[in-house]
């Protein structure tokens, strides 16, 4: 059996907002700076699910808009992949569709 290790590292000013978030793996040795990161983790005993929703104090609200857009297409990817269930998938990309009708009206030129 072997590991591998993901680091979250985040520097915080004087009041403990977020202005740089980086991440490395090991495996295949990425590295990068991102504004912002939403990390969900399934607690097995307590049946429910742990987050950390971090992001620089520079990301702007139209980057968030589509930083969301954009999870809420690869939740149902991952949703479709890891049940099967197709239908249900579709509907979660349906509303991706909406959200983005009517958060990003960039999209749609």
């Amino acid at each position: 059996m072997r590991t591998s290790e993901i680091r979250l590292t985040v520097q915080l000013d004087e009041n403990n907002v977020p202005e740089r978030i980086g991440w490395e793996a090991e495996d295949g040795g990425a590295k990068s700076a991102s504004k912002a990161v939403l990390l969900s983790l399934w607690d097995e005993q307590e049946k429910n699910t742990l987050r950390i929703d971090l992001w620089t104090k520079e990301m702007t609200v139209e980057e968030m808009k589509a930083f969301f857009h954009q999870n809420i297409l690869t939740m149902a990817d991952t949703f479709e992949r890891a049940t099967g269930e197709g239908k249900m998938a579709a509907q979660m990309r349906d509303f991706a569709a909406y959200f983005a009708e009517h958060m990003l009206p960039e999209l749609k030129k």
